[in-house]
């Protein structure tokens, strides 16, 4: 197939970068349709990295601090956090242009590198996180972002260069590059594609390649180090260790057997299997022993993402169709291999339409969003009120309750229906309730009335999911806080008070909280009570 002129693929890459990015900005402020917890964990991030603090160094998290500097970056240069995501997201995509420039001219012929690179693009700007709901969410965006780096480096460690384009010090640059981002957003992404993609270079003998991806590796995580000190790896990793031994979020989605055999992922995992099969029969061992390797991978990092979407079919595609074989090519049964390992990649493209599509459309369907029914997702900081949420979705508190409480007409059932005991606090049991909807009104109904019963400017930690009080009001941030409550006690020692929800976002969490406080030997002393909270003082 003929070679790919280079110019006009950046030019291409170029392009689509203009028109989604441009799209997402156009009306000149987010309105985003829901997922308002994520947001309120990604502006805390955000604003504590535009203060100048560091992700695992300053507070905890596992998730890598590229994650959040792009955006950080324009909130410290004076951006509304709304605009500073969409700079963000076009900033990445910028920085991508080269990186799937390189990988699709060094790896693909025909039109297959203006697809690849048009995904890239799409990847690090749409305006939803995947699946097939039609809303508008940055939510879980280093998902994305992760992705389109694992395509690149992937991409070239799966097949062979291209005659005529061959450069192993640019791919190994390219490749370094690639998975030092995904180490650095999210480690997931590093630890479930590090192994294949060396196989695949060395096994295609690519070994300056490998050797130079290493080495831009180690100088990246040299400036890191030279920047966030020598203690920021160790406290990365115990960020992660805490995560993997979490009893709340260990893993956000369904359990790992189903991502791989449930009746929504079993076509997936047929068509993965099957093209490592075919290719193999198709005379291309090294391939199919690539993507036998990677297998694991995309299974785990689907398993551990949010809404379990199976992105990599995208790249599944890609992979198989640029790996095909001569026509006059048979295996045993007598199937023509081109056709074979070209149906394959065109199932793996039908299952993951709705997914793509959804990406590459949602900054035209954020066009269509009617800012009459938005409002902004933090109500009182002007310069921020570019970011705005659904306003039924931001005022409409709703909590769910169990019938077969005393008192209800059903209490017979209360001992079948299999509940938690009741969470007790100074001998009082707490109300057995969970928040549904209405995050940002409850946070700016608690932080009212704590700023007008006298506790503004102090530090309050929160048993439960979020410590976001910090965002509505005049409060001090706890050092050593976590923006998503995963474990432990994170900055509870530099608290002055200790909030208990009486109706929590996570009724689990506000139960190791006060589990972990008598388990120190701290007493609570009330001070303060309301309809929404019990303030409670460090004895």
């Amino acid at each position: 197939m003929k070679k790919t002129d280079s110019g006009r693929l950046f030019a291409f890459l170029l392009a689509v970068l203009a028109v989604e990015a441009g799209l997402a900005m156009w009306r000149g402020q987010l309105l985003v349709g829901k997922h308002e917890g994520d947001m309120l964990h990604l502006l805390e991030i955000v604003f504590r990295m535009a203060d100048g603090e560091w992700p695992h160094v300053d507070f905890m998290t596992p998730i890598g601090f590229m994650a959040f500097a792009p955006i950080a970056l324009f909130v410290k240069l004076g951006a509304g956090v709304g605009h500073a995501i969409l700079y963000g997201q076009a900033l990445v995509g910028l920085c991508l242009v080269p990186l799937a420039w390189r990988a699709g001219v060094s790896r693909l012929t025909g039109y297959w590198p203006y697809l690849f690179g048009a995904v890239i693009i799409v990847l690090a700007t749409a305006l939803v996180h995947g699946q097939a709901e039609r809303s508008v969410s940055i939510s879980m965006h280093y998902n994305r972002w992760a992705w389109a780096a694992a395509f690149v480096a992937i991409l070239i460690a799966t097949l062979p260069p291209v005659e005529d384009r061959r450069n192993q010090t640019a791919d190994g640059i390219v490749v370094g590059l690639a998975l030092a981002f995904m180490a650095l957003c999210k480690v997931t992404y590093f630890a479930a594609f590090i192994i294949p993609v060396a196989v695949g270079l060395l096994a295609h003998r690519q070994y300056r390649t490998f050797l130079l991806a290493l080495a831009t590796g180690l100088a990246v995580a040299a400036v890191v180090t030279a920047f966030a000190g020598v203690g920021y790896w160790a406290a990365y990793v115990g960020d992660l260790l805490r995560v993997s031994a979490s009893q709340v979020r260990s893993n956000p989605g369904e359990p790992f057997a189903a991502v791989v055999a449930a009746p929504a992922y079993l076509g997936g995992s047929i068509v993965l299997l099957m093209g490592v099969i075919l290719l193999r029969q198709a005379g291309k061992a090294t391939e199919g022993m690539v993507l036998l390797l990677l297998t694991p991978g995309f299974f785990y990092v689907t398993f551990q993402n949010f809404g379990n979407d199976p992105q990599w079919l995208l790249l599944l595609g890609i992979l198989l169709f640029a790996a095909r074989p001569a026509q006059d090519l048979k295996n045993g049964f007598g199937w023509d291999m081109s056709m074979a390992v070209g149906l394959a990649g065109a199932a793996a493209f039908a299952m993951i339409v709705p997914s793509a599509m959804n990406l590459a459309y949602s900054p035209i369907r954020h066009l269509g969003q009617d800012a009459a029914q938005h409002t902004p997702l933090l109500p009182g900081a002007t310069l921020h009120s570019d970011l705005q949420t659904g306003t039924v979705r931001a005022m409409r508190v709703d909590k769910r309750v169990p019938m077969d409480e005393p008192g209800s007409g059903l209490e017979a059932l209360a001992e079948k229906a299999g509940r938690e005991p009741p969470v007790v606090l100074n001998g009082e049991e707490l109300p057995r309730c969970e928040i549904l909807l209405g995050l940002p009104a409850l946070f700016d109904g608690i932080a009212t009335s704590l700023e007008e019963s006298g506790h503004g400017g102090e530090g309050i930690f929160i048993a439960d999911l979020f410590s976001s009080i910090w965002l509505f009001g005049d409060f001090a941030r706890l050092e050593h806080g976590a923006p998503w409550y995963y474990g432990g006690l994170p900055g509870y020692e530099m608290a002055d008070y200790v909030l208990v929800p009486n109706c929590p976002v996570h009724p689990k969490v506000r139960e190791l909280v006060l589990e972990r406080i008598s388990e120190r030997g701290d007493s609570l002393v009330e001070v303060d009570r309301t309809p929404l909270y019990i303030l409670l003082e460090k004895g």
